[in-house]
């Protein structure tokens, strides 16, 4: 366990670095088996084990007051190996009451799956005529495992402490959504949980030819503000569904490190660490989430992305793969690692036909909905068999 520590990491309060543990995991490990067993045996945990230093990092750039920050802990090197080891037995006790829509700290889960479980409930329920979602996004400082949606028009998603409330309404009946949020306030007061209603915002997706005025969403005599985007576990969402936000984020972002690209490259650095840099600063940020949004994206915003990509190419002297490229391979990796596990709430969607060579295509009315990743992942899935 000590050999796989990351040395990168920082060490906890009590000093001891990950680089220290991995290079002495032989000497240490005999010493520190021994505090464990005795730990398990007393169920008590060592008191220096359990202290932590809390670093404020900021979750904006504009700081308006504390809630501004967030709170990482850097706890000991020694006891997270410890917290390890019992991880992978309660694991197996555990896994079976986890919610399934609960896309934190599971293997096979990831951002990405939650958003795009999101977004496959809304663009297929869409689908039908007098159609709308309302999308509540909810903050917390618990988890909230045990409150899962009983009702199967709202869609209940989390991830660690993030929960958002999707209702598919049809037909202009709200009666679930409103009961199903009726009931999450209700669990709240039950487990001590506030709702902050300065961060808890609605946002409505309505492609219908003459909607009607909605009603307001009203919390404990708060009316919910609505808006018109909002940053979904780091992928900017907006009412229409489209990315053009997102990705002037994306863009400028990436333009911004293309600046320290060019300098690394004056001070002739090896071509090499100049590839290396780009990729850990700047194509991570341009393929964040990248099945999320980029195959709905328009044909002008994929063009302005590849030129980013080509201008950093030039700069370091190499051609870099295309943003399509990346797509494409990630979209791939994630579909066979979705198909392959039955536990995943969107394995369904990769139903085999009776031969068992391809995966049934998802039915797909609008063009929006065609180029989201479920169907474009199937479509990639069958297209590699073929």
């Amino acid at each position: 366990m000590f050999r796989r520590r990351k040395t990168r990491k920082a060490p906890g309060p009590d000093g001891v670095s990950p680089s220290c543990l991995k290079v002495c995991a032989d000497q240490l490990a005999p010493t520190f088996a021994r505090i464990f067993n005795r730990s398990l045996e007393l169920c008590e945990v060592p008191s220096c084990f359990k202290s932590s230093t809390i670093v404020p990092v900021a979750k904006k750039a504009a700081i308006t007051g504390l809630n501004d920050y967030r709170p990482v802990a850097l706890t000991s090197v020694v006891m997270k190996s410890f917290e390890r080891l019992v991880l992978n037995h309660l694991k197996e006790v555990t896994g079976p009451l986890l919610d399934p829509l609960q896309f934190a700290y599971r293997a096979n889960r990831s951002v990405d799956d939650a958003v795009n479980m999101g977004l496959h409930y809304i663009l297929h329920h869409l689908i039908t005529p007098e159609t709308y979602a309302r999308i509540l996004f909810v903050v917390f400082s618990l988890y909230t495992n045990d409150f899962s949606s009983g009702d199967s028009p709202v869609k209940l998603l989390k991830y660690a402490d993030d929960t958002t409330l999707i209702g598919l309404i049809q037909d202009g009946d709200e009666t679930a959504y409103r009961q199903e949020v009726e009931r999450l306030v209700h669990w709240c007061s039950q487990n001590h949980l506030e709702l902050n209603p300065l961060k808890t915002v609605e946002m409505r997706v309505d492609f219908r030819r003459d909607p009607s005025p909605l009603l307001p969403l009203t919390i404990r005599s708060n009316t919910m503000l609505s808006t018109d985007t909002f940053k979904f576990l780091g992928t900017t969402i907006s009412w229409d569904l489209k990315w053009t936000g997102h990705i002037d984020s994306v863009r400028k972002k990436a333009q911004q490190r293309l600046y320290f690209l060019r300098q690394l490259k004056k001070f002739n650095l090896p071509r090499e660490l100049l590839k290396t840099f780009y990729t850990a600063i700047i194509q991570s940020v341009l393929c964040t989430s990248i099945t999320v949004w980029f195959g709905s994206a328009s044909k002008q915003d994929k063009h302005r992305l590849q030129r980013t990509i080509r201008t950093a190419g030039k700069i370091i002297g190499i051609n870099i793969p295309s943003i399509q490229d990346f797509y494409l391979s990630r979209t791939r990796k994630r579909a066979r690692n979705i198909s392959t596990d039955p536990s995943h709430p969107g394995c369904n969607l990769f139903e085999l036909l009776p031969s068992g060579r391809r995966y049934r295509a998802r039915y797909a009315k609008t063009s929006r909905h065609r180029d989201s990743f479920f169907p474009q992942a199937v479509a990639l899935m069958n297209s590699h068999h073929s």
